[in-house]
Formats: structure tokens, sequence, C-alpha cells
């Protein structure tokens, strides 16, 4: 796990998802709400994939340029900003249009139905 991560698995818990992790739902959602489009969050997120593989390296003494461990380290940041993405933007379509959608689940929504 160390040669693909770059470093052990106790650090990318506490560097990439808990500290990175924060900072890539905190971005997901800040699109969301200012209704920008889901594409977005790639250019964010390779930026976030960047960081936390400095912060690795610099405080862990982790391989920074390992490109698997990158790799994976963006993945993560990146599904967990989609998914903040998507619930922020379903809460936010039935909360501000509450006439025209209801809430399907926590990422889905649809058309109110006529009773």
């Amino acid at each position: 796990m160390e040669t693909l991560l770059g470093t052990t698995l106790p650090v990318f818990i506490a560097i990439t998802v808990s500290i990175m992790g924060f900072a890539a739902y905190m971005t997901g959602q800040g699109l969301a709400k200012t209704w920008r489009p889901v594409w977005q969050l790639a250019g964010y997120c390779i930026l976030l994939g960047a960081a936390d593989r400095f912060l690795i390296w610099g405080l862990f003494e982790g391989d920074g340029f390992l490109v698997s461990g990158y790799l994976v380290d963006t993945g993560v940041l990146f599904v967990i900003s989609l998914v903040a993405y998507r619930m922020t933007q379903a809460n936010l379509m039935v909360t501000q249009y509450p006439w025209l959608y209801e809430r399907t689940g926590p990422f889905t929504w649809r058309e109110k139905r006529e009773t």
C-alpha cells in the first residue's frame, strides 16, 4: 500500500481524507452554492491534490513526486468534492424552488406531481 500511496495509511487518512477532504468538501459546496458548472471541480481538485502531495512530502517525508500517489489522492478528493457538490445542488433545488421540485434522495430531486 505504501508503494501505491507514497506514504503510510494513517498519514493518507489524516492528510488526504481528513484535512484535504474537508477542503474538497467545502470546494464542492462553494461551487454548487454559486451555481458553477460541475466540470470546474476538476481544476480545483488538481490543485488540491498537488497541495496534498506537498503536505505529505513536507510533514511526513513521503514521496511527493509519486504519480500513483498523486492520482489516488486527487481521485479521492474529486469524489469527495463531487458528493458535496451534488448534495448541495439537490438541497438548493428543493429549498429555493419548493413549488417546482421535491427531494427523492440525498443527491436527487424531481418535479412535483400534480395532486
